[in-house]
């Protein structure tokens, strides 16, 4: 008993100031270069206000440095959010002023560097995010809101504290009234532990100080983020996204025209509407830890390399070297002109659907480096036209996988006009009602399919692999995947196009329905590629699993508008494409006994004149 009460004592003696300058310590020496901490320090010094012996930045820095748009006002909402986390892992700190190494801890929090200290998983870090973007309910309101937080002349320096240690990363560590996010509540809950933080601490050796900081530690499922915070913050990692360690996020932020915005703000809407927001004022963390693993996996991804820009300092040159006396007279070594390439596009071309915002929406679930710069349009309808052969020419043989993207509007619930019904007909009877309108006022719905292999005409077999996504993006943004339940992923035949059905059958069965067999979770595209439905039974047992937040029956029932398809690839990939269809066409030329010339390109235009090979872009063709 007695050495119980000598170390508890002992974890008394020890402040949470003291851990938290030992631990931004730790993070210096273990989740830095030398090289990087020293243009770290040199950014930080350079932009640092300083008042009463203390150095630490102010949100206008943190915004400038980091090139936040205005235009889409997430500055109030990072600088919560950096304030917040620069007092891990103790919330009774928070919101801390930016000094040395509130900010060091930032950046290691932002970029995941703690990972070669506490050995602990994604899923703490969002939870960490969470908390500095959430507010206590019970005073719900948005950092636009509130007035200035920043009140220096309210900061009193410890007794003994020792001013910026040159040698390490920072100086003293202060704090100022805390989120309201951590102040406890009035219920009998338990707390909930912060795994990150407890694996800070253990890394330290105070676990038992935790316990005398824990009342801080905020119930957190009675906070929310405001929707209105969430918007801007989407709207500004839909920009990053496509950001990396050194990229100028000035060029991305360049192309931000009013037309932009709008799209941004469309995409950001549909993310927001996942989340559920009309059932509170703000988002609450159940659902944020259940969209973002299913739906959202890489969102945060673009904050990583937006704030790894405080290891690279332009104050800095590498390509100085010290001269020394003996070779202070020899003439300076020009180095060689590098030529200024321009760099690559995000995206070679803009479809009718997939524009850079849902190029970055498409990231948020899909990993980047399989988007960026790497997208082909195989097939566009608008194009191509909206046949099953035409289809087929541009999506086989392309040896990669593949992101199908439809819009259209939704139908009405009776069928107007001779197609329509003719489509319905063509449906189970029973319908299920409309899926969420969001806070789209037009009928608006985009849906999309990830196929992780080549496409091919299917028949008793559908293809795909558990790998395959389905998914929606407007109005709501939701990612269905794939079950190992049933394996019908996708199948393509001259019935059409669909993802989560069975194939269907190729002949009629006496006393069996004729209407089309729809998956439980699906999306079924006709023949004529006209209309589409997507199907959502919260029944369950098919090819895909069911939504995470909409617990009910719902079926959307479109005109198709647009309908593309996006080769994942690069040249190698679209060099082997335009092989396999030159062969295909020496094959065919071969079977019809006609001898192709020297004049290759002569004798192709005859053919195609002939309607023997090619140009069935809007004729329909044929699937064999």
């Amino acid at each position: 008993m007695g050495q119980g009460q000598s170390n508890e004592r002992g974890a008394r003696s020890i402040t949470t100031e003291q851990l938290s300058h030992e631990l931004a310590l730790r993070f210096s020496q273990k989740c830095f270069t030398p090289l990087e901490i020293t243009h770290f320090k040199d950014v930080f010094r350079t932009l640092a206000d300083e008042q009463d012996g203390i150095r630490y930045w102010k949100e206008e820095t943190l915004c400038r440095f980091l090139v936040i748009p205005d235009a889409l006002g997430p500055g109030p909402v990072i600088y919560q959010m950096a304030t917040y986390l620069g007092a891990f892992p103790f919330p009774s700190l928070a919101p801390s002023i930016l000094t040395i190494e509130a900010m060091l801890k930032v950046v290691v929090i932002m970029t995941e560097r703690y990972g070669k200290i506490l050995k602990r998983g994604k899923k703490d870090r969002n939870k960490l995010l969470f908390r500095s973007l959430a507010v206590f309910d019970r005073r719900m309101s948005s950092v636009y809101e509130k007035p200035p937080s920043e009140v220096i002349e309210a900061l009193k320096i410890e007794a003994g504290a020792k001013p910026e240690d040159e040698s390490s990363s920072g100086g003293v560590q202060q704090h100022v009234a805390g989120f309201s996010v951590d102040e406890p509540g009035n219920d009998e809950e338990d707390e909930d532990d912060d795994e990150l933080a407890l694996a800070a601490l253990e890394s330290l050796d105070a676990i038992e100080v935790f316990k005398y900081d824990k009342h801080a530690d905020t119930k957190i499922h009675h906070a929310q983020i405001p929707t209105d915070n969430l918007r801007r913050l989407l709207m500004l990692l839909l920009v990053i996204a496509p950001l990396d360690s050194q990229g100028n996020l000035s060029k991305l932020v360049e192309g931000l025209t009013d037309a932009r915005l709008q799209g941004l703000k469309r995409v950001a809407d549909s993310i927001l509407w996942s989340f559920d927001p009309e059932e509170s004022a703000g988002i609450l963390y159940s659902m944020f830890n259940t969209i973002i693993p299913a739906s959202l996996p890489y969102l945060f991804d673009g904050l990583n390399p937006l704030f790894e820009h405080f290891l690279f300092s332009k104050n800095i040159d590498l390509s100085q070297r010290k001269r020394s006396p003996s070779n202070d007279l020899s003439l300076p070594k020009i180095p060689p002109q590098v030529p200024h390439t321009p760099a690559e596009p995000l995206l070679q071309q803009e479809g009718e659907i997939l524009d850079l915002n849902v190029l970055s929406q498409l990231s948020f679930f899909l990993p980047g480096d399989t988007l960026f710069r790497r997208l082909r349009l195989l097939y566009s309808g608008g194009d191509a036209g909206f046949s099953i052969g035409s289809f087929e020419q541009k999506v086989l043989n392309w040896r990669a996988p593949s992101i199908l993207l439809v819009a259209g509007t939704r139908l009405s619930a009776a069928p107007e006009g001779g197609r329509e019904r003719a489509f319905a007909d063509t449906l189970p009877p029973k319908r299920f009602p409309n899926s969420t309108q969001g806070n789209s006022s037009s009928r608006r719905v985009v849906f999309g399919a990830y196929l992780n292999v080549p496409w091919k005409q299917t028949y008793k077999e559908a293809l795909g692999d558990p790998e395959t996504l389905l998914f929606q993006l407007e109005p709501v943004h939701e990612v269905f995947h794939a079950s190992t339940l049933l394996r019908d992923y996708a199948t393509f035949t001259k019935s059409g196009v669909s993802f989560g059905s069975p194939p269907p059958r190729a002949k009629p069965i006496s006393g069996l329905s004729s209407h089309v067999t729809l998956g439980p979770v699906s999306l079924l595209l006709d023949a004529s590629l006209e209309f589409g439905v997507f199907t959502h039974d919260v029944g369950g047992g098919g090819s895909f699993h069911t939504s995470q937040a909409r617990k009910h029956n719902w079926q959307d029932r479109f005109e198709i508008e647009s309908l593309e398809v996006w080769g994942c690839g690069g040249d190698e990939e679209a060099a082997r494409q335009r092989a396999a269809w030159a062969w295909e066409e020496k094959e065919a030329a071969a079977r019809r006994g006609v001898s192709l010339g020297k004049d290759v390109e002569a004798d192709r235009a005859l053919l195609e004149m002939a309607g023997l090979v090619g140009g069935h872009g809007n004729s329909g063709g044929s699937m064999g």
